[in-house]
């Protein structure tokens, strides 16, 4: 008999209500049975807006402490992602935790120091989702190297560019808000996520932002907020591998072109829809046609079926474990650094 794995949900934002509690609720024998958000109130009527009968909470720790939870889902900002996170580990619960993994690398650490004390207990990030179908074969290419179709990537160009700042009166958001969400800017860490699965790990960068849309309005207060997070960002790092990644992020550049990565091999030339999560390839003197996505490499969302079937099976976590969070809060907190002092940081 498959024993009942119990969900307390801490946090009730839009990830948890689109993806982490209908992809709970479609796995036989798991059950949600807490919700602890901002205040009991914002709790009960998430509750009664997915007519749920569970306990409800303001207090996270009532979920974290209860008896009656094996699991807990943190999806809250990330400037509480570290407390929340060694709680339930130290309360015996196992723990899948909302990307960004933490406001800065040294949050990380301690978070996967408390997650190797308790190694019985499934840690897990949700993971960075652009790749899930493409991240495999590109991995292969990679590692064929000059044996393989690709060849030796020498270098990698990624843009990730939305004009959503190019709006009337653009309204403030935690990513806005270093109290909230710590190093991290826009979707820089979950796309270095991406490319580590790629090529491996960042050696070291140099990095360049800035924040053009420096006020933005707080429709809870009404005021206008100071704003230093940058709106626009250029990296250009380089991997343990010997490739160079050009980095562009903006949100005050709407795209020309399709959103996307280029990877240039030494055989060819590889490129990756961000959109379609597809692939294309150019062989030198080639032809440019659809590159196959390699058998049974082929996966859509499933982060919470992966997250049970770690706790059911023991498996190791794949996407994503706390060491590789670790390694790309590395990444984004060399990254304002650099940009801070203009200076090149190397991965440590």
């Amino acid at each position: 008999m498959v024993e009942t794995i119990r969900i307390g949900l801490i946090g009730a934002g839009g990830n948890t209500r689109v993806r982490h509690l209908p992809e709970f609720q479609k796995i036989p024998d798991v059950e949600i049975v807490a919700i602890a958000n901002r205040s009991n109130e914002s709790a009960s009527a998430f509750a009664a807006e997915f007519n749920l009968e569970v306990e409800t909470s303001g207090d996270p720790y009532e979920v974290i402490g209860s008896s009656d939870v094996d699991a807990v889902c943190i999806g809250t900002w990330p400037n509480k992602h570290r407390e929340y996170t060694i709680a339930a580990l130290e309360a015996g619960k196992h723990v899948l935790v909302e990307a960004r993994m933490a406001m800065n690398a040294s949050e990380a650490a301690d978070m996967l120091n408390s997650s190797e004390a308790h190694p019985d207990l499934v840690s897990q990030i949700v993971p960075a989702p652009m790749d899930f179908k493409s991240w495999r074969t590109i991995k292969r290419l990679v590692d064929e190297a000059e044996s393989g179709e690709l060849g030796t990537v020498r270098e990698v160009h990624i843009s990730i560019l939305n004009g959503q700042n190019l709006a009337p009166n653009p309204e403030l958001h935690w990513r806005d808000q270093t109290e909230l969400s710590g190093m991290n800017i826009m979707m820089y860490g979950i796309t270095v996520e991406m490319i580590h699965r790629w090529l491996g790990p960042t050696e070291e960068l140099i990095a360049d932002g800035h924040t053009f849309i420096s006020k933005k309005l707080n429709t809870d207060t009404g005021e206008m907020v100071e704003v230093d997070i940058p709106d626009s960002l250029s990296v250009l790092a380089r991997q343990n591998n010997g490739a160079r990644v050009i980095y562009n992020l903006s949100t005050v550049a709407t795209p020309t072109s399709p959103n996307g990565a280029t990877l240039f091999g030494s055989k060819g030339t590889l490129v990756w829809s961000f959109a379609e999560d597809t692939l294309s390839f150019t062989p030198l003197g080639g032809t440019t046609g659809p590159y196959p996505h390699d058998d049974r490499s082929v996966f859509g969302w499933q982060v919470e079926s992966d997250f049970v079937e770690s706790i059911r099976s023991k498996a190791p976590v794949v996407l994503t474990n706390f060491q590789d969070g670790l390694e790309y809060m590395k990444v984004v907190e060399a990254t304002y650094h650099a940009r801070k002092n203009g200076k090149r940081m190397v991965i440590n």
